[in-house]
């Protein structure tokens, strides 16, 4: 198979180097020509994923059109906030024969746009004319990058509304060491790979806060009662929250050495600034981002998320973070579980 990717991060290249040792012809684009250049020339991210050799027989480029050359998928491997302007560049350079082989656009990207609110599948459908929902599929699960790249065992779920896309990515992509499971909740996958950054974030300002395992393990259950609550009302199917792109992810990116979310919420707890934070980070955080977004859903829906609210007032309204986390300790008593007749929130 011709597998065009965009973007040449750590996740892109872990992915890369994957589908290569599977046997397909990789095509990887990376938007900045010198970063694109040193790529082709080391062959290695000596910064975003050090110690892993990106092989020669993988073409990089700045061209955004060579991915499409034969590709059969694309994968698109992008930052959130950057994705539609990524599309539109394929939309208008991109020749329409090219875009209308490809079989399968892939999202492996994690987030929710802030300007419009949008899904990433939502963003593809509106900027790519001849893309349709039966021709994406959400890949996503407790994979780090640093992991995957050096073959430790990874298990994942492949998304997607046209449920035999779904198996070929499944049968495509799977190797001895990356599992992947088939889901037809593109939704709930995508809310899930996307508010758990939130969550992580929280976890992060926990650690750095010195606190215990005790408000982690609530931590979790909790970040996981608000996602579940956003994707009802977002037409999500419950049992996602349970499985691999729900509390699978979620575990993993909270607990986790490797996780850009929890370290960045360990260094704000720290007492710096968010702007102080970032420039401490050599890779995006996609959950600095979202939680704008997802704060904005909240209200869109009217629902009420205290961690994602207590985050987002941490990161943008200077609140400190252990006032932040008091916050959540003497909110109003409530029930753990409240039967779905009542009005009242959990």
């Amino acid at each position: 198979m011709n597998i065009g990717i965009l973007g040449a991060g750590s996740w892109a290249i872990a992915l890369a180097v994957l589908l290569n040792k599977r046997g397909h012809t990789i095509c990887m684009w990376e938007f900045n020509r010198d970063d694109a250049r040193m790529l082709d020339e080391k062959r290695e991210h000596p910064v975003k994923l050090p110690g892993i050799s990106i092989p020669r027989n993988i073409t990089i480029t700045n061209d955004i059109t060579g991915p499409f050359v034969l590709a059969d998928y694309i994968l698109c491997v992008i930052p959130a906030q950057t994705f539609r302007a990524a599309m539109k560049r394929i939309a208008l350079e991109v020749d329409p024969s090219a875009r209308e082989a490809v079989k399968a656009w892939i999202i492996a990207s994690k987030g929710i746009e802030c300007s419009t609110l949008s899904l990433l599948s939502d963003v593809i459908i509106q900027e790519i004319p001849d893309a349709g929902y039966d021709r994406i599929v959400v890949l996503s699960g407790p994979s780090h990058a640093e992991e995957v790249s050096r073959d430790l065992p990874t298990t994942v779920v492949a998304a997607s509304k046209n449920n035999d896309l779904a198996k070929d990515i499944q049968n495509y992509f799977s190797t001895e060491t990356f599992r992947i499971y088939t889901n037809n909740d593109v939704v709930g996958v995508e809310l899930c790979a996307s508010v758990k950054n939130i969550i992580a974030i929280a976890a992060g300002i926990c650690d750095g806060l010195g606190f215990g395992d005790n408000i982690k393990g609530a931590l979790l259950t909790r970040g996981m009662v608000e996602i579940a609550r956003l994707g009802k009302k977002m037409g999500a199917d419950e049992m996602t929250f349970s499985g691999l792109a729900g509390f699978g992810d979620l575990i993993t990116t909270c607990i986790s050495r490797h996780s850009r979310n929890r370290n960045i919420g360990e260094i704000i707890a720290s007492g710096i600034s968010l702007k102080q934070a970032l420039q401490k980070m050599t890779m995006v955080a996609e959950g600095v981002e979202t939680a704008k977004s997802v704060y904005q859903l909240a209200k869109k829906y009217a629902i009420e998320m205290p961690i994602t609210t207590e985050v987002y007032r941490t990161l943008y309204e200077g609140k400190p973070p252990r006032e932040a986390v008091r916050e959540l300790m003497v909110r109003q008593f409530k029930p753990e579980r409240i039967k779905e007749n009542t009005e009242r929130s959990v």
